[in-house]
């Protein structure tokens, strides 16, 4: 069974730093793999259409994060902390389930093609590589300023989360246009 980390010693903090970093590098090059690698085959039926339905689902996933965050800086400025824990860890797991999601659907289907011209194509090429480049950046902020609130080091907390909120909201709705500019172009 593995064993927590102690966050407000020095030790623990060192160990939850290690982590974040590691996870941090982990995830770019697991969804950077997922473009190259052999897609599995899933056949027809339930299964491909509850798997066609998961850009759907990441659109939810990133929507609702983006509400929670507005309702997670209201809760703060309120200083309603513990509403704004609870929110705060929603979204962590909202981002985990997003991942979860993203993995399965790139592991079993090909990248989908845009297929707007003109600037509607320019706009949608930089919404997207802005959330892309954005999406491995917001990763280790996110989890650097959920580490240090869980260490009670809310000076740094704060001074960090002041960059991240905004960040990670930008990522949150460009994830949601994105969808919706590509979804005409999937195919089942």
């Amino acid at each position: 069974m593995s064993q927590a980390i102690d966050v407000q010693s020095e030790a623990g903090q060192r160990k939850a730093k290690r982590l974040v970093i590691g996870i941090s590098l982990v995830i770019p090059v697991l969804v950077t793999l997922l473009y190259f690698m052999k897609k599995m085959e899933i056949g027809e039926g339930p299964l491909r259409d509850i798997l066609n339905q998961l850009p759907l689902l990441n659109a939810t996933v990133n929507g609702l994060t983006a509400i929670l965050l507005v309702f997670g800086f209201i809760a703060i400025r309120k200083k309603n902390i513990i509403l704004h824990k609870r929110i705060m860890v929603s979204c962590l797991l909202l981002s985990v389930v997003f991942l979860l999601s993203y993995v399965t659907y790139h592991s079993t289907h090909e990248s989908t093609t845009y297929g707007g011209e003109g600037f509607i194509r320019k706009f949608y090429y930089f919404i997207l590589i802005s959330h892309i480049i954005l999406s491995a950046v917001i990763v280790p902020m996110v989890l650097f300023s959920y580490t240090r609130a869980l260490s009670q080091r809310f000076d740094k907390h704060r001074r960090l989360a002041r960059i991240t909120l905004p960040l990670w909201f930008y990522v949150a709705i460009t994830g949601v246009l994105v969808y919706f500019m590509i979804s005409p172009y999937y195919t089942a």
